[in-house]
């Protein structure tokens, strides 16, 4: 079975705001207004689902947020469906959804963190592509040089038609600490990415400076919310493997805010589910979680995944922590990394 992308975003098409999970509570909504007019200001119209402002732990009671999201992925207006941000409990939408209808006229949904819980099964359970991206209120930020926003690669060529080739080189710079105060500066674009920092080797025995340089299909999301979907029908990563991927995976994961314990029980109950059978890299974001005394985000990488026999890298843009990379989940990528540059470029092919 091929990998089904939504057609490419044009001027004029419509993005979809809805809140699957959390909405913005009422001192945010100049923010949301200002990353609506943002993406307006793209060539887009915008529709604003009623979900987007709800306030609590969930935007809506979980029947109105699964009816929300499927009536804008199922529109064939609506070209892409971005959420405000993620959250916690998206995962009470999935024996809600109709994966069969969200899948026959595919639509980009967007997003990342807790959209990971909804995103990773679409493109597992249907072969439909999905991005893991940032998310609306993330939009009005400058994208860094050598990086994509999600709309441009929504937006992409595909199938091979020349120039398609999305290419994202690290910046090899992040943003320490921090948020910006949405309420008092509800226009900020800028992320000051304060402090240097590459990828680096995880896996036992590497070589520091040894070249990196590996294919395969992308798949992954928040590590947070993946163990819960893991040997679950929404989370089967070696079926997907088989189905979809000969060349097989690249999985790349988004720690969050677990402390690097909770990280590695996550990790190994992602292994002991298969998930890295068919990978032929892994690649776990930068965080600014805490450690243990004695054991580090890093350490609960390299005891999890060091042993692979793959590489393994650590510190890649996609995560929580600025900037950020467009991955699209089901597209074939090369990953590759060296002391100079470190680089992912993704194609857009069945």
């Amino acid at each position: 079975m091929t990998i089904r992308y939504p057609r490419p975003l044009r001027p004029g098409d419509t993005i979809g705001v809805t809140a699957p999970s959390s909405g913005v509570e009422e001192r945010l909504h100049a923010r949301l207004q200002h990353a609506v007019d943002v993406v307006r200001a793209k060539g887009y119209e915008v529709r604003v689902g009623s979900t987007t402002t709800g306030e609590g732990i969930v935007s809506a009671p979980a029947d109105a947020r699964a009816a929300e999201l499927t009536a804008m992925l199922t529109d064939p207006a609506v070209r892409a469906v971005v959420p405000p941000w993620g959250g916690s409990l998206a995962i009470d939408l999935l024996h809600r959804l109709d994966w069969e209808a969200l899948a026959a006229d595919p639509t980009w949904l967007v997003g990342f963190s807790d959209m990971s819980t909804v995103l990773l099964p679409l493109t597992l359970r249907t072969g439909v592509a999905t991005l893991h991206g940032q998310n609306l209120m993330d939009t009005p930020y400058d994208v860094p040089d050598g990086l994509l926003g999600w709309w441009d690669v929504a937006a992409a060529e595909q199938s091979g038609v020349p120039g398609a080739a999305l290419v994202q080189r690290s910046p090899r710079r992040h943003r320490r600490s921090g948020w910006d105060d949405y309420e008092g500066h509800p226009d900020v674009s800028t992320w000051t990415l304060d402090t240097p920092g590459s990828w680096l080797r995880l896996d036992a025995g590497a070589d520091p400076g040894e070249p990196v340089d590996v294919t395969g299909r992308l798949i992954g999301g928040c590590v947070e919310m993946l163990p819960f979907l893991a040997g679950t029908a929404y989370g089967d990563v070696p079926r997907f493997a088989a189905e979809h991927a000969p060349e097989g995976l690249v999985v790349y994961l988004d720690v969050c805010e677990w402390g690097a314990d909770d990280i590695g029980r996550a990790l190994w109950a992602l292994r002991h589910a298969g998930w890295f059978d068919a990978a032929n890299a892994v690649l776990v974001s930068r965080t600014r979680a805490p450690g243990l005394e004695g054991f580090t985000q890093h350490d609960a990488a390299r005891d999890a995944l060091g042993d692979l026999g793959i590489p393994v890298l650590g510190d890649v843009e996609c995560g929580h922590v600025p900037p950020f990379l467009a991955l699209v989940n089901g597209a074939l990528a090369r990953v590759q990394h060296s002391p100079e540059e470190s680089v992912i470029t993704q194609h857009l092919v069945g």
